[in-house]
């Protein structure tokens, strides 16, 4: 009978101490807001971030993600910070709408006191300065990304690289239309830049056709790259767009048109969207730029994760861009 009496209390106390644990489990409240869920790319980031999150579940810690769609509409995004803050959110992960008004919306979540991390587009100041002051004063707030100027500048070099160096009528200058993102984002505008200036750096004379903006969107890619071939016709040597997405669009255009990748035309995306790879793999897309969602993702995640547990960040991470041309999408995918 006393031993019977014996087990039952120590079951009983090991039941009582699992109640204690059980009780004593942390769940972390996490806000997390994309600019749009239509977005390609941002569609496999955020995915990412959840599936990430719910590895780093433990007994003792969990985490509870709210996912907000701002619909590309910065009013909504401005809405949807403001329940976050009422939520008592323990962390806001910010993908922005608008990169040059984005002050007013960081310094909510900083004057409410939560721990803030930007992704993937990065804050313009008032004075269009490439970094916010806010980011580089807070001791709770960071960026994540990738360095833009990067993935303009492999986009260039690609086309330096190929044996004709996208002179295909041979007569001395490399003749390009440019489809652009959000123009007040800072990827678009660098992509924009540098992939052009990978080519006159590199001593080769460009001439730009035409430079459109197709809001990182497939249709509007494929319309704008349409028209420009209906207009300019043989003269396009090279189509620079600042994203797989219009890239997608630019080689139905492009097919439509009779034209083939690789003889009398060459086509540049950036992301590595698995569509893209594809085409690169099939010759009818010349090559993109790895923009590592699972890398930048997981930072992001992982610095999240820091700041909950109350320990030093810097202010800004980044994950590097990879050229994707054929030999690598053959070699890597």
């Amino acid at each position: 009978m006393k031993k019977l009496l014996a087990v039952l209390l120590v079951a009983m106390l090991a039941l009582s101490a699992l109640c204690v644990a059980s009780a004593e489990a942390k769940t972390y409240k996490v806000g997390v807001s994309i600019y749009q869920y239509t977005d390609n790319f941002m569609t496999l980031y955020r995915n990412e971030i959840e599936n990430y999150f719910k590895t780093l579940e433990t007994d003792d810690v969990k985490y509870e993600i709210t996912m907000a769609d701002a619909k590309n509409d910065m009013a909504e995004q401005t809405n949807q910070v403001q329940n976050f803050i009422t939520q008592g959110m323990d962390v806001i992960i910010l993908n922005l709408v608008q990169t040059s008004s984005a002050d007013a919306v960081i310094e909510q979540i900083v004057d409410a006191g939560i721990p803030l991390v930007l992704i993937n587009r990065e804050p313009l100041g008032d004075d269009g300065d490439e970094s916010y002051a806010g980011i580089l004063d807070n001791p709770q707030v960071c960026y994540v990304g990738a360095d833009a100027r990067q993935s303009g500048t492999f986009q260039g070099e690609m086309v330096a690289e190929l044996e004709n160096h996208g002179d295909i009528n041979g007569d001395g200058k490399i003749s390009y239309i440019m489809i652009e993102g959000d123009p007040e984002n800072i990827d678009a505008q660098y992509r924009t830049e540098f992939s052009v200036k990978a080519l006159t750096d590199a001593g080769y004379e460009v001439e730009c056709l035409d430079d459109q903006v197709g809001n990182w969107d497939q249709t509007k890619g494929q319309e704008l790259c349409a028209t420009d071939l209906t207009t300019y016709g043989d003269q396009i040597e090279v189509v620079f767009c600042n994203n797989d997405a219009m890239a997608l669009g630019a080689a139905t255009a492009i097919q439509t048109a009779g034209r083939t990748v690789g003889e009398d035309i060459y086509l540049l995306g950036v992301d590595a969207l698995a569509e893209a790879i594809d085409l690169i793999k099939a010759g009818e897309m010349t090559g993109t730029v790895l923009n590592d969602h699972i890398g930048q993702s997981h930072a992001a995640v992982d610095v999240a994760v820091k700041l909950l547990n109350g320990e030093e960040i810097e202010n800004y991470y980044w994950v590097d861009y990879v050229k994707v041309d054929k030999a690598y999408a053959e070699a890597n995918y």
